[in-house]
């Protein structure tokens, strides 16, 4: 098999052209303003004037190497990316995914296309091997989206269920008690355990939980987690369990701050929780865990949260303004019905997560034996 550089097979324009004027986007307007990063979509114009429309195509971060698969018109936000596009000897999805494996983070802060990426040298099979192999991605890519879509309607059924049973927290429509949620606490709330980057290592004695393990969950992420060595003093003090809500206290952005999950039941032994996380530890006798979570998501909580927090270069929550914030309290056996219907869907959950997670090995070994 020949081997080619990306070059040869992948040609590049500049996207001076197609950049919006005006970042005054709107959901209404029809015209899609993106970018090459995890955001993809900055929002819409009513910009219709040098839409990019030759399609497909692949854009290029140029200085994160961060690509994505266009397939409809639109405008761009900034010079810092390449649109990439086939020759005859290649396919264009199949590039994309060829670029989606050589992904990178950059040692220096210059654009990559031309000094770096484009230069490398791979092996090219035929078109007709090429369309083969894109099948197969996109079949497994297929599935992973619709088990990622089952995992969100379980969410929304999560929030539809809590909404049935406790009605809108703004609102109050039931008359819950409304208390201060200091009032919760089994203990006093605290934060996390400090240990230097350059201190974690395969062997260490403890696993960490960290700011990444507690966004955008309604259960820590308790696996996969880094090590590092404790004492036993700060095992005693920094150990997590059941019970235990997690509270992010610090976020580049406002709406990342203050996001909780809690701590999911049989959890192992010494995992701590780092020092850019807040714990309460909460009363069982009071208030149970998963009630509590989805009522952290509500606007009655973030809006709360929001208004405590203080922003400099970064967005920050401490103990006191999360303390301060008040909830609604209906009666614990109210609470334990809704912990029934969250177990079942846990159940259901659990299932498509192992599923979801066996689909990502399989496209990941897929993509190892293709361009590794």
């Amino acid at each position: 098999m020949s081997r080619y550089k990306l070059e040869e097979f992948i040609s590049y324009e500049q996207p001076a052209k197609y950049i919006v004027d005006s970042d005054q986007y709107d959901d209404s307007y029809e015209i899609p303003v993106l970018t090459a990063g995890k955001s993809f979509i900055l929002g819409y114009t009513d910009e219709k004037n040098n839409l990019f429309d030759d399609l497909p195509v692949i854009i290029f971060d140029d200085f994160t190497t961060s690509v994505q698969f266009v397939d409809f018109p639109f405008k761009v936000k900034s010079s810092a990316m390449k649109l990439l596009k086939n020759t005859e000897q290649a396919d264009i999805k199949y590039c994309y995914y060829l670029l989606k494996f050589l992904q990178h983070t950059p040692e220096n802060h210059k654009r990559q296309w031309l000094s770096a990426t484009s230069q490398n040298t791979v092996e090219l099979p035929t078109i007709e091997e090429q369309k083969n192999i894109v099948k197969k991605l996109d079949k497994i890519l297929e599935v992973i989206d619709n088990q990622n879509k089952q995992l969100e309607l379980l969410d929304e059924a999560i929030k539809a269920r809590f909404v049935e049973m406790f009605g809108d927290p703004m609102i109050n429509p039931y008359e819950w008690k409304v208390i201060n949620i200091s009032e919760v606490l089994r203990a006093k709330a605290s934060n996390g355990f400090f240990s230097r980057r350059d201190d974690y290592c395969d062997d260490g004695n403890v696993k960490v939980l960290g700011v990444a393990n507690v966004v955008n969950r309604m259960y820590s992420q308790v696996v996969d987690l880094p090590r590092t060595n404790a004492n036993e003093r700060d095992i005693e003090k920094f150990e997590v369990k059941y019970g235990d809500m997690l509270f992010c206290r610090s976020s580049l952005v406002a709406e990342g701050i203050g996001k909780a999950s809690i701590i999911p039941e049989g959890v192992q032994t010494n995992i701590l929780f780092e020092c850019h996380v807040i714990r309460l530890p909460l009363d069982l006798d009071k208030c149970v865990p998963e009630f509590l979570q989805t009522l952290s998501t509500t606007k009655f909580f973030r809006n709360q949260i929001i208004s405590k927090s203080k922003t400099a270069t970064m967005t920050t929550i401490g103990q006191d303004g999360i303390l301060k914030t008040n909830i609604i309290l209906p009666p614990l056996e109210k609470q334990k019905e809704y912990y029934n219907f969250v177990k079942q869907i846990d159940k259901s959950r659990s299932r498509i997560q192992k599923s979801l997670e066996a689909s990502q090995e399989l496209f990941d070994s897929l993509m190892q034996e293709y361009f590794g």
